[in-house]
């Protein structure tokens, strides 16, 4: 800890940061534009100035930027100093020379850092009365919306996209006093990471053209914090509505898991919950709409009392409404709504995190990880932030040699001056190429079971009480010994890996380097990947798999079934869910889109998606988390949970009426299942207030509530009541910060923009006060006996006539949700299979041409891809895509002439 005196008051503050982020985590307003927390110092824009002295009889000081000076102890400084004062404002006045005076019309206007940063230093009126410069803008894609001429050469836009994520495709163009930021040509932003410059950019050059298309100011949005939904990392996000549609999404800070970023997956997928494929309305097996009215539908569906009914649960539903649905039908007439292989693959990995000796990682922890195994994932496809991570994880050696030269690691500019391209271990073994792969080490290509015969012989060469693996060659051999020797080197080693190759033994040989890791080196730890938002969750609930379920219908022992926010064609093939449903005399479906089972439902009931619902998802790593209802739906529409209650009364005599609201159900699961307890206190309960108010979910500067359905009633109508949480849907409430799990917006006096977060942390860059959201349930370390998985698969061969089909993942096109949403599916590529030279040789197939095959008895007709990265006698297939038939991969396709 240091001393530091600000205008003569002193302050304890911790060591090792600059002066910038120690004032900003001590409350003081200091502007600044090209130093973000997540990104460093680099000194490009000059507002950051204050007053530093020598001692205290310097009484004249001298200028630095805050951003690049280091905290020493003692130390003098001034904020308010006069000349720092007019320093800091003719910089602003500098940057206003050609900026646009278009707030009025700009998408970030009243929510802008450029506004805010004006503000704070006082500049009001600008003197410059010539030309100002303009630029062309560039069309970049469904996601991003450019206009150039609001740029101030901050840098932040170009240091995020190459230099933190790794794009290559937009960059700074300079010619004597302009400077350009775009690509060197219109064309879509290639990087998944590109919505992120909607909230890096402190003006409004890159914003979100997805809002644009239903535009809403910021401060005019019911707001509410909320759980990405797009795949198992639990990103935490903020979801805004206005007039009943869900207008955008933002990223909640969370220390833990996502920090400052987003996926654009996760941003951008939001729209299915406003598109036409929604449902709002009851059906009927004939798809009459007509006369259906709840009374009617929970008559039709009483009727079915004492029959035999079976519930589906689903990996995309929330803890409450599986849980609800099980306790419905009974614990021996739930099923898991997913496929054998998915079924198997997360016991496995539920296993693993619960018993095994390894930590599970948070993205936090991946980031700060000094050697990485990446072993049978794609990352960049199946779990896009935890590849952001990684890319952050490559850096972490080499700053070693940043300290070593006395440099301070938030001095970014100096930093990768030192380092230039060096890069700390990261080896990938996967299917098929991955992004990931510029800043690798070492990469290995395979088939699933080459890839875990290697992984199983890092954890012999780790721990030789592992078992071996015979018959490598010489080039795995010391792939694998370079491997286990810089996993043994480093001082903080992670595994990563999940089911998205389907193989058990690909996770199972991670399982085993990471326990054989944990022998030696603590802090080592594993990170496994699953297949959907709340996989885990359902694993926790439990239930039998879905080929049961489909066994038992077979054989006439299942008059009915409840389907609850699941597309069963997703999960099994074609024929099996055509016959399952054909011989269920009753489906009825819970579901919020309309997709191929809704089409088969014999009674379909409406559902609120997650904006329009309350409830708790378990992450990949274990965490559970809350997310809260946005808004209140149109039509009658319930959560799953609040449905499947009321089904209750027809459907048993002891119904569960005694459950009012969501803290009833999740106290109830929490006292039922023990490896989820303390689930029920990740939030405060419902009847909680602070200073006796509700935390509102709208600002404070919400405007037109008094005219918003004047169409309808000029007498504004009383706003709904949330029984399940502490928010209100109203701009009246609790004016502080509410408790970090419940935070609807970042907002501060003066800070209009997102970088008020900093406002919520208790120091800049670290957890938000009084801790990050969610609840871990698989407590590291908690077995410290090694047992290793011993079976090891053979080693592959091609076989004539056939190839092994395994699974290929995309990140727009493969998630089920998120390829509803208009901008994601503009993104979603054509179908395809992708295969190596040789076998593209023997097919006499071209690039482009379609080959046929079969899978299961399915058949397939796609167009060739031919790629050296795959291995002979493999064909990878994208999983998801609408118009390729599931398949339960890996699984041997038949070649067809």
């Amino acid at each position: 800890m240091s001393t530091l005196y600000i205008d003569g008051k002193p302050f304890e503050v911790s060591s090792g940061k600059n002066l910038l982020e120690t004032c900003l985590s001590l409350g003081f307003d200091l502007p600044y534009f090209c130093w973000h927390p997540a990104l460093g110092s680099v000194g490009a824009c000059r507002q950051c100035a204050v007053k530093v002295y020598k001692d205290e009889n310097d009484k004249r000081g001298r200028l630095i930027m805050s951003c690049m000076e280091p905290v020493t102890n003692n130390q003098l400084i001034s904020i308010d100093d006069v000349e720092a004062k007019e320093f800091r404002d003719h910089v602003i006045e500098w940057l206003m020379t050609n900026h646009p005076h278009d707030c009025a019309v700009c998408d970030e206007g009243g929510s802008c850092h450029l506004q805010d940063m004006t503000v704070m230093t006082g500049h009001s009126y600008r003197k410059f009365t010539y030309k100002k410069r303009t630029y062309k803008n560039q069309q970049l894609g469904p996601f991003i919306n450019h206009e150039m001429n609001r740029c101030i050469q901050c840098y932040r836009c170009v240091r995020f996209y190459k230099d933190y994520a790794g794009g290559k495709d937009l960059d700074a163009f300079a010619s004597r006093n302009k400077v350009y930021f775009g690509r060197h040509e219109d064309g879509v932003l290639e990087s998944e990471f590109s919505g992120n410059l909607a909230e890096v950019c402190p003006t409004g050059v890159f914003t979100d053209k997805t809002l644009k298309q239903h535009y809403t100011r910021k401060w005019d949005l019911t707001m509410a914090p909320s759980i990405c939904q797009h795949c198992s990392l639990g990103c935490n996000i903020i979801a805004g509505e206005r007039y009943g549609s869900l207008r955008m999404i933002a990223n909640r800070y969370h220390g833990e898991v996502n920090g400052y970023f987003l996926c654009d997956r996760g941003r951008f997928g939001y729209e299915y919950v406003n598109a036409p494929t929604r449902l709002k309305i009851p059906v009927f097996q004939n798809g009459s709409t007509e006369d259906v009215n709840i009374t009617r539908l929970l008559k039709q569906i009483s009727s079915l009392k004492g029959s035999t009914i079976i519930g589906i649960g689903s990996p995309r539903a929330s803890l409450e409404s599986n849980y609800v649905l099980k306790k419905l039908v009974g614990e021996s007439n739930f099923y898991l709504g997913v496929s054998e292989t998915d079924y198997r693959l997360t016991n496995l990995i539920l296993e693993i995190l619960s018993k095994g000796p390894a930590r599970p990682y948070s993205m936090k922890d991946v980031e700060e990880s000094d050697a990485v195994f990446v072993l049978g994932e794609d990352l960049t496809n199946t779990a896009p932030m935890l590849a952001l991570a990684v890319r952050q994880s490559v850096r972490q050696q080499p700053l070693k040699k940043v300290e070593s030269a006395k440099i301070s690691l938030w001095n970014d500019a100096a930093a990768r001056e030192l380092i230039q391209n060096e890069k700390g271990p990261l080896f990938l073994g996967t299917i098929a190429f991955t992004k990931l792969e510029d800043v690798a080490t070492s990469t290995c290509h395979a088939s699933p079971d080459d890839l875990a015969r290697i992984g199983f012989a890092v954890a012999h060469l780790i721990d030789p009480g592992s078992s071996p693996v015979n018959e490598l060659t010489e080039l795995e051999k010391s792939l694998a010994q370079n491997i286990a020797n810089t996993l043994l080197k480093a001082e903080r080693p992670v595994v990563i890996s999940g089911s998205s190759s389907g193989s058990d033994a690909v996770i199972k040989a991670a399982a085993n380097i990471s326990a054989a890791l944990q022998k030696k080196k603590s802090n080592s730890g594993i990170v496994l990947v699953v297949p959907e938002c709340n996989s885990l969750g359902l694993g926790l609930i439990g239930g039998q798999s879905l080929a049961k379920a489909f066994d038992e219908s077979a054989k006439g022992k299942v008059e009915a079934a409840i389907i609850l926010e699941n597309d069963l064609y997703r999960h099994a093939t074609l024929p099996a869910v055509d016959k399952f449903i054909s011989s269920t005399k009753n489906i009825v479906v819970l579901d919020h889109t309309i997709n191929a089972t809704t089409r088969k439902a014999t009674i379909l009931i409406p559902t609120g998606t997650f904006a329009e619902a309350d409830g708790t998802l378990v992450n990949n790593e274990g965490r559970a988390q809350r997310f809260f209802q946005v808004y209140e739906p149109a039509n009658g529409i319930k959560e799953s949970w609040r449905w499947l209650i009321q089904l209750s009364e027809g459907l048993l005599e002891k119904n569960f009426n005694h459950w009012k609201n969501q803290a009833d159900v999740i106290q109830s699961l929490a006292k039922e299942i023990e490896i989820v307890k303390g689930v029920d206190t990740i939030v405060p309960p419902p009847h909680v207030r602070i200073n006796g108010q509700r935390v509102p979910r709208q600002s404070h500067r919400y405007s037109g509530r008094t005219s918003m359905l004047a169409n309808i009633n000029v007498s504004e109508s009383k706003p709904p009541e949330d029984s399940d949480s502490s928010m209100s849907y109203t701009m009246e409430g609790f004016r502080g910060q509410p408790p970090s799990s419940m935070i609807p917006f970042f907002w501060s006096p003066g800070w209009n923009s997102v970088q008020s977060v900093n406002k919520y942390q208790e120091e800049v860059g670290a957890s938000l006060r009084g801790g990050d959201p969610g609840l871990r349930l698989f407590n590291p370390g908690q077995n410290n006996s090694v047992k290793y998985f011993e079976t090891i698969p053979e080693k592959f061969e091609a076989v004539k006539g056939k190839l092994l089909a395994v699974p290929l993942h995309h990140i727009f096109g493969s998630e089920e949700l998120s390829s509803k949403s208009d901008a994601v599916s503009k993104r979603i590529p054509q179908a395809y299979v992708i295969i190596n030279g040789e076998d593209a040789s023997s097919l006499q197939a071209s690039e482009g041409e379609e080959i046929k095959f079969e899978i299961d008895g399915q058949s397939y007709q796609l167009p060739v891809k031919i790629s050296k990265e795959i291995q002979k006698g493999v064909v990878g297939i994208p999983i998801g895509f609408a118009d390729v038939p599931y398949a339960d991969l890996p699984a041997w396709a038949i070649l067809k002439t």
